[in-house]
């Protein structure tokens, strides 16, 4: 059986990274999104402080990188997107990576929106246009809210055209393709989104009332560490922030080259992205202690330290009273831009991959076929008065839900079903890089299902419990529910449409049969002679 893990439709090579330096930062503009500006600082704040940074690491460590390094030996191993590479370790596999899929899609309809207010208010901050209250501005005249939650068709013109736009720029990249379109952008975006960040906390670092701020994000309630809830937010905080268990590592990880180092660039990443979170909190506190200084107050009696409300309302309010405030507004709301542009592209190759390998479609095709569409549903839902409703219950839903249940099943399916786990860390331990040890199959295969596991099921109580933020049930189900019930649908769907090539015409590389315990691979015939792909002359 030939094996065709470096080409796609009609003998065409695979997409790859132009080299390791691409995949990095690309990996770290999945990373860094929106979250680690708005999310993370609060919720350090309210999680002890400085002690939060403790479970914190430990969150990294148990559960972060070792997911990370999951997904990067599924796609690097298996060659493909979700649905291709779970297909290719067990033909049932399959559905689980459509599901990936289907929670990609919901996501989009929404965070391409979030980017597209950011990118807005880039403009509003040159002239400071929300005036002397940025609540009624943000709430009132931008979004237009409406008086009660639903799902209206009232357009608000002020927030449809920079969403079209910006579907415009993400459709137009994708359709570049991997090396010259998502690439060449993380390679412009992330270097400009850091520079610019740095330039904000430095002068955040400068105003009266930041050695406060920082004092109130950074001093330790070690009582808290007692607390079993921090320890559950700290593992959230990095599971949400590092992009896993979707299908985004496992699609990027597919486009390296054989011998790519997969461990030792899992920890820049982790880490990289980790680092950011930290210099966001320092720069986001040392802001909020200026403001708090300004108004008498101190942070902890300031209204909101964390999510859209600090973004779109606190921030304009302390770049109001800043002097320099237009200056560092526009370079504030550009990092949000650039931070969700960079996490919006990586969720959509996760669609544009998997519709590219099931039907045998270029990348421009699947970014005109899926993109379009997609960019119309978005469009219609998050341009109206009940936009931030219908974005607010979804966000809450397909991540506790959908993520997060996704994760729990991948590390079910994939350690205790199908039982390789020892075979991807064997794949793992046979390219340079730090050498990955049976601790990693330990967290993987029982500590993470078992820690995720207790987060999706007190998730789902909670939601089944009481009506979230008190908005009505019948909206919750329709919008909340129905989101997820949409991924699950995708992933039956799909499962059974046919594939335009054979993706099980596919044999994985082999591996050291030291390492194995003298196993055999079931991806390998038995006597078959090692196959050599054509990348591997690269």
């Amino acid at each position: 059986m030939a094996a065709r893990s470096a080409t796609t439709h009609h003998g065409a090579q695979r997409e790859q990274w132009s080299g390791q330096l691409g995949f990095v930062l690309a990996a770290v503009g999945s990373a860094i999104g929106l979250g680690n500006i708005w999310r993370f600082p609060g919720v350090a704040y309210e999680n002890g402080g400085g002690a939060f940074l403790i479970p914190y690491l430990v969150a990294l460590l148990t559960a972060g990188i070792p997911v990370l390094l999951l997904d990067y030996s599924i796609g690097h191993r298996f060659r493909g997107s979700a649905p291709t590479s779970f297909r290719r370790m067990s033909r049932p596999a399959e559905t689980l990576g459509w599901f990936q899929v289907g929670v990609s899609l919901v996501i989009t309809l929404y965070y391409t929106a979030v980017v597209a207010w950011a990118a807005s208010f880039m403009w509003f901050a040159a002239t400071q246009a929300w005036g002397e209250d940025p609540e009624a501005f943000f709430f009132g005249e931008f979004l237009q809210v409406a008086e009660s939650p639903g799902v209206g068709l009232d357009v608000v013109p002020g927030v449809l055209l920079p969403l079209v736009l910006c579907w415009v720029v993400t459709i137009a990249i994708l359709a570049l393709g991997v090396r010259k379109g998502v690439e060449r952008a993380n390679v412009v975006f992330i270097p400009t989104l850091v520079a610019m960040f740095l330039a904000i906390v430095v002068r955040a670092l400068t105003l009266p009332g930041a050695v406060d701020g920082l004092n109130a994000f950074f001093t330790p309630d070690w009582a808290a560490l007692a607390d079993p809830g921090v320890w559950i937010a700290a593992y959230g905080q990095i599971f949400f922030s590092l992009s896993i268990a979707f299908g985004i590592m496992i699609t990027y990880s597919s486009y390296l080259r054989r011998r790519a180092n997969l461990t030792s660039t899992g920890l820049v990443v982790g880490f990289g992205n980790s680092s950011f979170e930290l210099l966001a909190g320092i720069g986001v506190f040392s802001a909020l202690g200026f403001m708090a200084f300004q108004q008498g107050v101190t942070v902890g009696e300031l209204d909101t330290i964390q999510g859209i409300g600090l973004a779109f309302v606190a921030f304009p309010q302390i770049l109001s009273l800043m002097p320099g405030g237009p200056v560092f507004g526009v370079l504030f709301f550009a990092s949000l831009t650039l931070a969700g542009l960079t996490s919006l592209l990586s969720i959509l190759q996760v669609i544009s991959a998997a519709f590219q390998e099931k039907f045998g479609w270029s990348p421009r095709q699947a970014a005109l076929l899926v993109g379009v569409p997609v960019a119309v549903v978005s469009t219609v839902l998050f341009s109206t008065t009940t936009a931030l409703f219908v974005l607010d219950v979804t966000d809450k839903y397909i991540n506790e839900v959908g993520v997060v249940g996704s994760a729990v099943v991948m590390t079910l399916v994939v350690g205790l079903a199908l039982r390789r786990l020892r075979e991807l860390q064997t794949h793992l331990n046979a390219r340079p890089g730090v050498h990955v040890g049976g601790w990693w199959r330990l967290l993987v295969g029982l500590g993470v299902p078992l820690v995720l596991g207790y987060i999706f099921v007190t998730g789902v109580a909670s939601l089944l419990g009481e009506p979230y933020e008190g908005y009505p049930w019948s909206f919750l189900t329709t919008i909340g529910w129905g989101g997820v019930a949409f991924a699950v649908v995708v992933a039956l769907l799909m499962t059974f449409v046919p594939w335009r090539r054979d993706v099980d015409d596919f044999v994985a590389h082999e591996l050291p049969a030291r390492e194995l315990w003298g196993r055999r691979w079931s991806s390998v015939p038995s006597g078959a002679a090692p196959h050599h792909h054509e990348e591997d002359r690269r």
